[in-house]
């Protein structure tokens, strides 16, 4: 696995979401396909220099051409496959829609709390079907020093960019399973739960980037109001279409823009102090009923703990 304090490592990585299945103003350098335990990831993983040679990993959440729907996605692979490479900062991008007549189409959000609605049907865990069992905290979801300092650089691309977007944070998301849009009725008790924004894709990701003890932050891009809006039709994938292509190109202008930034801050910051280390204490003491295979299965992620 790449050294994570090397000045070469692949610190720093992105998962596109729909419309976003590529990075711009950014120098080819590679592309890999590593097999993983878990399978391979639902897209080569594109190695792309910044103009000061920094490298970072690019990968399609849903496959090149969008070929994986959200529950098919597999994310154990693709979180595997970055933790590979060296990756310790994850940015998600996705698209979302609002809970919030305050939030319309085109802002973009730094949500930092989840309400999960995936039902359990994705594999949400690396040790999951293994003799090993870990309990990862989870109360916080997103990495709250990697949201807070993504708030400043964002808020600056945004602006240089001119287009007037706006960003919301403080937000919770509701993830549901999909691959249908909400009825009018769910989307009305998500809001009376609490829930800002609703999506399909950043579980089990999230839970993921944590087991693996990867600093994880989704940057939501608002494609539409969901279905609750009284006197309006509900969503529609061609609605969605129509605010999708502006908020990519907005998403590739900010993620060109900070990227640099982010990870000399991860190199030299404190951003990635809460996820390292987090998973010593929420694996189980091993005993005679661990399996060595499974044992091996971990080391991928995390090697530090299934080393023996």
């Amino acid at each position: 696995m790449s050294s994570n304090t090397d000045e070469d490592a692949v610190l720093v990585g992105v998962i596109g979401g729909s419309g976003l299945y590529h990075l711009d103003n950014l120098t080819f350098v590679r592309s890999v396909n590593p097999e993983t335990p878990w399978g391979f990831p639902s897209s080569p993983i594109t190695i792309a220099a910044l103009p000061s040679g920094t490298q970072v990993a690019f990968l399609a959440r849903h496959g090149q051409g969008h070929t994986f729907s959200p529950s098919a996605v597999p994310a154990r692979a693709n979180i595997a496959a970055l933790k590979l490479l060296g990756v310790r900062v994850l940015l998600g991008f996705s698209a979302v829609g609002s809970l919030r007549e305050d939030i319309p189409p085109g802002t973009f959000a730094l949500p930092t709390q989840i309400i999960d609605r995936t039902k359990g049907v994705r594999p949400a865990s690396f040790f999951e079907d293994t003799t090993v069992v870990a309990h990862a905290a989870f109360g916080d979801p997103f990495s709250r020093r990697l949201v807070r300092w993504l708030e400043g650089p964002i808020t600056q691309a945004l602006a240089e960019e001119g287009r007037g977007v706006k960003l919301v944070t403080e937000k919770c998301i509701v993830c549901m399973e999909g691959p249908q849009f909400s009825t009018r009725a769910e989307s009305h008790m998500y809001r009376q739960w609490g829930g800002d924004l609703i999506n399909m894709s950043v579980l089990p990701e999230a839970k993921l980037a944590r087991e693996a003890e990867i600093s994880y932050a989704l940057i939501a891009t608002v494609t539409d109001y969901d279905s609750w809006r009284p006197n309006t039709d509900a969503v529609t994938a061609a609605e969605v279409f129509k605010t999708l292509r502006a908020n990519a190109e907005t998403s590739r202008h900010v993620a060109g823009t900070i990227l640099q930034e982010l990870y000399a801050a991860a190199l030299h910051g404190d951003i990635l102090s809460e996820e390292a280390g987090s998973m010593q204490s929420s694996i189980m003491p091993r005993s005679a009923q661990q399996k060595q295979a499974d044992r091996d299965k971990l080391r991928y992620v995390l090697p530090a703990y299934f080393s023996d």
